[in-house]
């Protein structure tokens, strides 16, 4: 869209003033800034070319203008300057991620409370696993007479449990027997590989004891879906409140949010490292209030991937929070790659936190 520069400077004004107030701006407010310097009969004519071309909107009889949602996309592409973090800054990120031994899952909760404390925003953190992740290690563990707990390690450093009652007396000898037996069909194989049908042939596998095995199969069964489908976590709905302009939808905004499978398919749109969805641009009729900004990160050796989203009003503070953003994502996606990487032999770290040596 060709304009002059006087022109993109009123627009940009505009945008940052709203975005600091939330009140519509006025051309004698505008007459004041130096870059523009202009008198406001002039301002108010530029305003009126940005009315026309859709990038301002004039609420009730207001005599200030916003910025349409038209308006902050050319703001966000053309105008916008991000300050990079300072030291304390990216010290008080860092701190965050300050764990020797991280559980993903756990990191990619803490994250998204943290990520919402911080910014105001509701946040959504979410990891994509790809077909290479496999299992690393398969562990059982004694918790009463007849109640195990199964812990599943998988090759991207995430670990699934859940306890299974089963109709036998858990001994030493059958957790020994069985933990050779598991891991001897199951290390090492690709996580989305292990369908029923194989642990069908596992349970073939294992003759007469097949019966009596049957809870437990299922449930590593269950662990391999659950470490297969990735991560996702909320936070942060509460701090939607606080704007006035999501209250009324905020029902609908919650229901969307809490439905992992239309959100996970909406950030699968976003191939970029960092997109911003700015208001009607998003087809999902809860957002169209509502800005999402959405940074990717990667984790090492391939195995997968994840995405940090923060939800707000379309009259987020971009130039701010795009870099923490950036940062949050690239500090957790260096640790969980980290994690990832360490020597599948040495999981000392990892075994002590679930009670196993």
């Amino acid at each position: 869209m060709e304009l002059d520069q006087r022109k993109l400077k009123i627009l940009s004004a505009i945008t940052e003033t709203y975005i600091r107030t939330g009140e519509p701006v006025g051309s004698k407010l505008l007459s004041f800034y130096p870059d523009i310097r202009v008198s406001p009969a002039t301002i108010r004519n530029d305003m009126a070319v940005l009315f026309e071309k859709g990038l301002l909107e004039q609420p009730h009889t207001s005599a200030g203008r916003i910025p349409s949602h038209l308006g902050y996309r050319v703001y966000i592409d053309e105008l916008m300057r991000c300050s990079p973090l300072n030291a304390e800054e990216r010290s008080q990120i860092d701190a965050l991620f300050n764990i020797k031994y991280p559980d993903p899952d756990r990191l990619l909760a803490d994250a998204a409370k943290a990520l919402a404390d911080y910014t105001g925003c509701a946040t959504i953190s979410t990891s994509i696993v790809q077909e290479n992740v496999k299992v690393r290690k398969v562990e059982i563990v004694e918790a009463g007479t007849r109640t195990m707990v199964i812990l599943l390690m998988a090759s991207n450093g995430v670990i699934r449990n859940k306890v299974c009652h089963v109709d036998f007396a858990v001994t030493p000898e059958i957790i020994a027997f069985f933990h050779k037996f598991a891991n001897g069909w199951l290390a090492g194989k690709s996580i989305s590989q292990i369908s029923s049908a194989y642990i069908g042939s596992v349970a073939v596998a294992l003759g007469e004891y097949s019966r009596i095995f049957t809870p437990v199969l299922g449930a590593i069964f269950e662990l391999c879906r659950e470490v297969n489908e990735g991560s996702y976590y909320v936070n942060g709905f509460t701090n939607l409140l606080s704007y006035p302009e999501l209250r009324e939808g905020a029902h609908e905004l919650f229901t969307f949010l809490e439905n992992r499978e239309q959100v996970t398919r909406m950030l699968s749109l976003t191939q970029q490292h960092t997109t911003v969805i700015v208001g009607r641009e998003n087809p999902n009729q809860e957002l169209t209030s509502a800005s999402v900004v959405v940074s990717r990160y990667d984790i090492g050796r391939d195995v997968g991937s994840g995405i940090i989203a923060l939800v707000g009003p379309v009259r987020l503070n971009y130039a701010k929070l795009i870099p923490h953003l950036e940062y949050f994502a690239q500090t957790m996606g260096k640790l969980l790659s980290e994690t990832v990487e360490q020597d599948p032999q040495d999981e000392s770290g990892l075994s002590a936190e679930y009670g196993l040596r």
